[in-house]
């Protein structure tokens, strides 16, 4: 039969999103309304008929910014082209924008080969914290005023639409001050196993640590492997290392205060 390549719409994202559970991505409960706000336009499935039987995310940030993930071809129709088909629309969807991506081991020399250089390593973070989390001082609900600063700062290009979502529940945002300036950032996400917190943007370690001691039960964090700091303080509290990623991109690296990202947003949008 034919293929066709076009956009999805949102039960067709919450379809690929129900695929990256199967592949044990562990996606969050309500990822489908904040991803789509982030780019309408910048989601592609391959179909077979009626049968979307490839997908990806390619979110248009700005002029000079775009992402990709969730790039996946069902079990069921790999082989076949499929994969390729969808990865060609996003590319040709992003243009000349610099393009990053969080690229598993095995998949890296392929990117390699279409231009993505490694930037920085991000290694899976997961403990269980105990139960009756600390009460937060210095912390409160998040708002988009609250955090844009501190976004701006972190990630490569305004998200507002995105973050009128991610901020709000089932999504639990926190800001930190010190002083009564605000210092720190998250957002911690309901997943199909624990909390992922993520992002988790922060000045100091002890503004990143106050955070954390906000939650309980199963928790999982992506943090760049250069924030050592950090890391010795994760495994201090029982956290262990899982998969890791590269961060790669395609074009000029942006320019981000990185010392100050201590849990990336997604692995799917960046």
């Amino acid at each position: 039969m034919t293929r066709t390549v076009r956009t999805l719409t949102l039960a067709e994202i919450q379809l690929l999103l129900d695929w990256a559970a199967a592949e044990g991505w562990n996606p969050g409960l309500d990822d489908a309304q904040p991803f789509h706000a982030a780019d309408p336009a910048g989601f592609f499935g391959a179909f077979v008929g009626e049968q979307m039987v490839a997908g990806i995310s390619a979110i248009a940030y700005a002029a000079h910014f775009g992402f990709i993930g969730l790039y996946i071809c069902h079990p069921d129709w790999r082989g076949q082209g499929h994969g390729k088909a969808v990865w060609d629309a996003a590319m040709a969807y992003l243009g000349s924008r610099t393009i990053g991506l969080d690229g598993v081991a095995e998949q890296q020399a392929n990117y390699a080969r279409m231009d993505f250089v490694p930037v920085y390593e991000t290694i899976r973070m997961s403990g269980t914290l105990p139960d009756g989390p600390a009460d937060g001082q210095g912390l409160s609900p998040a708002r988009l005023d609250d955090v844009r600063e501190l976004d701006a700062l972190c990630f490569p290009a305004p998200r507002d639409a995105f973050l009128r979502h991610w901020l709000t529940p089932p999504r639990h945002s926190l800001v930190h001050r010190t002083g009564g300036m605000i210092d720190g950032y998250a957002v911690c996400r309901p997943c199909r196993e624990g909390t992922k917190i993520g992002p988790l943007f922060a000045l100091t370690v002890n503004a990143a640590t106050n955070i954390l001691a906000t939650q309980s039960g199963s928790v999982h964090i992506d943090v760049p492997a250069f924030q050592t700091e950090w890391l010795a303080t994760l495994a201090g509290l029982g956290f262990r290392r899982g998969f890791t990623t590269h961060r790669m991109y395609r074009g000029k690296p942006p320019a981000t205060h990185m010392p100050a990202v201590f849990g990336i947003s997604s692995l799917e949008l960046g």
